[in-house]
């Protein structure tokens, strides 16, 4: 394996693309269009029937994230249980067990809630105990879910739901009986979507705009075999992260900084002066996760743009991802710490020092973080040790000793099982803190690398929470290749 030519291949032929899994819960939104005879909802019908699991529930195999089973199993029964066909009855039956087990243990579950878990939900238990696919349930848990949503509604501005607020993403939680909560008319995106989400755009097509041509034709371009992924396109995130990737394996040869070009033309095209950028050109909402990680891309490369993008998301106590969020982000902290940082602020800094007071509160017994963006504890820790190596070592000095001691014996790397994504975050992240004089045995690194090479190759388990989990093909690809680049430079 030749890691430079593979580098040139990502940035020649696979980063435009969007290479995002299918989502067996927005793929359920869509396989209720075939109760309108549309042909895209039967091919999503039948995805749905070939892609049950073997407990009987639908979501990812692994790891067994139950916010993830049970928003994906809920939709999935639902949708076949609303065509009332014979041969789905034991399908059924397999999934009303599976629920059950579920819920139980939704309550110990260790990981956060999936995108939208306390709007979605509530919804889908409610039809689903209508079709009588479930029991009505007393858990309280799931009261909690309803009092949440209740919320949410009620600290919406003008208590409508439209393109410039995040709710929009789950516009089908509204249900076909709150179509009031819609402001129809300011809805859907340029390309026809609801917030380039599948479900939200099923959702509309089917009780918004019935047939809306521009809604399905977006479907229509987002589906393979009537499969969706949760989010489509997502350009901008699959640019940025594959880039920033990249520039941690500096210096970079000649032919990798031009094929980089057209990336960063792009990337610098998208942004908006004074708000930053969205995960996907044209979308209406701007966040501050994107927006910090491509200010650092940019300037990394050395390309000007504006530092009001960034400090725009600047709040009290954090930076904010999107506004009226339930929780603020680690990452999305981390990542405009590493903008700020790039920028030239010193680490005394009063916008680093919030960041920097937000890690060491939200902190996991001082050594590493969790992610309402992400499964795993590696991604916010690892990315979190290389925005402050050698900028503030000290509030990261136990999170690298802890990925140091949870290498398994094989040299991978994960929270679930070894997986090559965090295999490759540890390893970024254990080179980076090396380059600064943190202390790291190089048979560690070259361990992990040997098991890394011969486990490069997709497909990768879904560590990404969206509605449910997902995995950004491309992203998890480039940070594959820049761990092994950066252990050969070692």
């Amino acid at each position: 394996m030749n890691i430079q030519q593979s580098i040139y291949h990502l940035l020649k032929e696979e980063i435009g693309p969007s290479l995002i899994t299918r989502s067996a819960y927005d793929t359920a939104w869509v396989a209720r269009l075939g109760e309108l005879d549309e042909p895209i909802g039967e091919q999503a019908l039948e995805w749905l029937r070939a892609h049950q699991l073997a407990d009987g529930s639908w979501g990812a195999s692994e790891p067994r994230y139950y916010h993830d089973r049970l928003v994906c199993t809920l939709a999935a029964m639902t949708a076949l249980a609303r065509r009332k066909e014979a041969q789905d009855r034991t399908r059924l039956q397999r999934a009303q067990s599976a629920i059950e087990t579920i819920i139980k243990e939704l309550r110990a579950a260790p990981a956060g809630e999936t995108v939208g878990f306390e709007m979605i939900v509530p919804t889908l238990l409610a039809e689903a105990e209508t079709l009588g696919v479930i029991q009505p349930s007393s858990d309280g848990v799931l009261d909690r879910l309803v009092r949440q949503r209740a919320a949410k509604i009620a600290a919406l501005p003008g208590g409508m739901i439209n393109r410039f607020v995040t709710a929009a993403f789950s516009t089908e939680m509204v249900g076909p009986d709150g179509l009031q909560l819609l402001d129809v008319g300011n809805l859907q995106e340029a390309n026809g979507s609801v917030s380039y989400n599948p479900a939200a755009t099923a959702f509309f097509a089917l009780h918004v705009r019935r047939l809306d041509s521009a809604a399905l034709k977006y479907l229509s371009r987002v589906a393979i075999n009537g499969a969706v992924p949760y989010v489509a396109p997502i350009e901008i995130f699959e640019h940025a992260w594959p880039l920033w990737n990249l520039t941690l394996a500096n210096p970079l040869d000649g032919e990798t900084l031009a094929l980089c070009q057209p990336h960063l033309d792009f990337l610098e095209t998208a942004w908006k002066p004074g708000e930053g950028i969205a995960s996907a050109d044209g979308l209406t909402l701007l966040d501050g996760d994107d927006t910090g990680l491509t200010y650092e891309v940019l300037a990394r490369f050395g390309r000007s743009t504006d530092l009001e993008g960034v400090l725009y998301y600047e709040e009290d106590e954090h930076f904010r991802c999107y506004a009226l969020e339930a929780n603020p982000s680690v990452s999305t902290n981390v990542h405009v710490l590493g903008a700020l940082r790039q920028a030239g602020l010193g680490v005394q800094h009063p916008s680093v020092q919030k960041i920097l007071r937000f890690l060491q509160q939200t902190q996991t017994t001082r050594l590493f973080w969790f992610d309402k963006w992400h499964a795993s504890p590696y991604y916010p820790t690892c990315h979190a040790v290389i925005a402050c190596a050698g900028y503030d070592d000290d509030l990261v000095d136990g999170a690298a000793h802890w990925i140091l001691e949870t290498q398994n014996t094989n040299g991978s790397w994960g929270y679930y099982m070894p997986t090559a994504e965090e295999t490759a975050y540890c390893l970024q992240a254990l080179a980076i803190w090396r380059r600064h004089g943190g202390q790291v045995p190089g048979d560690v690194m070259k361990q992990g690398a040997v098991w890394l090479a011969d486990r490069m190759e997709p497909p990768y388990p879904p560590l990404w929470i969206g509605k449910c989990l997902y995995c950004p093909v491309l992203v998890v690809r480039s940070a594959i290749l820049s761990a092994l680049m950066l252990v050969a430079q070692e």
